[in-house]
């Protein structure tokens, strides 16, 4: 996959860290071992973050055509915090190889041709401006207009708070976007990857016809510690993970990562059959 590697630019240290530790039991890995287990811990199942470009090489077969990679991020309230929104956009592109959070590519998983887009929790905590709203925006229409599945994987902090209302309005567009899907009854797949909050988690991360979640992910609206100091009382043992999320039904499946791909190609198969 080849043709991917145009897109991130990142530059590579002399020496990169060959282990790591895993947050979850401790046990010291070896990073070639573990990106190889598609970044799952082999001692504990713990999973570890993705990139974009991770995700979309675990997902797709071959070449994929990478999409609207001309709508770029501006900064049109000119915000400045400890350091202008410019400057950390420059940043967030430098380091993680991408032009904004989300990556839109099509491609094929398995035998089928589908739209997939990605969010990269490493670009401004995934979060969702302007630019996240619109290409997110051109996929829906794009697998409308092409009967082409669209699958998200999603993971986000929510709106983007250098954008302001600019941002939350992308809330109503994405979810437009896949109400187009649904006119056109184009099957729509999320996976809800750790964390996705806010906006994101309250417009189109939720809207999928099937709703699946890697294991653990922290998925809700409001974090855990705001909702405590906030009622003032002691949050159920895993609440907001998608384990406890799938127990009351906001879920529809917990996938482990080794087995997403099948997954997905054996859903989408499913649901284009119930469709027709």
């Amino acid at each position: 996959m080849g043709i991917l590697d145009r897109f991130f630019k990142k530059k590579r240290e002399e020496k990169e860290s060959l282990w790591t530790k895993c947050p979850e039991c401790k046990t010291i890995l070896y990073m070639p071992e573990l990106s190889a287990n598609l970044k799952v811990c082999p001692k504990c199942s713990y999973h570890f973050p993705m990139s974009a470009k991770e995700r979309v090489e675990s997902l797709l077969d071959g070449d994929v055509d990478v999409l609207f990679e001309n709508i770029l991020p501006k900064d049109p309230l000119r915000f400045k915090d400890t350091k202008p929104y410019k400057d950390r956009l420059k940043q967030a592109q430098e380091e993680t190889g991408l032009s904004e959070a989300i990556l839109v590519v099509s491609g094929n998983l398995r035998d089928t041709k589908i739209v997939l887009t990605v969010m990269d929790f490493n670009f401004i905590g995934g979060s969702m401006g302007s630019v996240v709203g619109e290409r997110f925006y051109r996929a829906c229409r794009l697998a409308a207009s092409k009967n082409y599945p669209l699958v998200s994987v999603v993971t986000s902090g929510g709106a983007r708070m250098q954008e302001g209302i600019l941002s939350l309005m992308q809330m109503a567009k994405t979810s437009i976007g896949v109400g187009f899907l649904n006119e056109k009854g184009v099957p729509y797949v999320t996976v809800l990857t750790d964390p996705t909050m806010g906006g994101v988690s309250a417009s189109f991360a939720f809207l999928g016809d099937i709703i699946i979640a890697e294991p653990k992910s922290l998925i809700g609206f409001a974090g855990p510690r705001v909702i405590e100091q906030t009622i003032k009382q002691q949050l159920p043992e895993g609440f907001q993970r998608a384990e406890f999320l799938l127990e009351k039904g906001m879920l529809d499946m917990v996938v482990h990562r080794k087995e997403l791909k099948d997954t997905l190609h054996k859903l989408l198969k499913m649901i284009t059959y119930w469709r027709v």
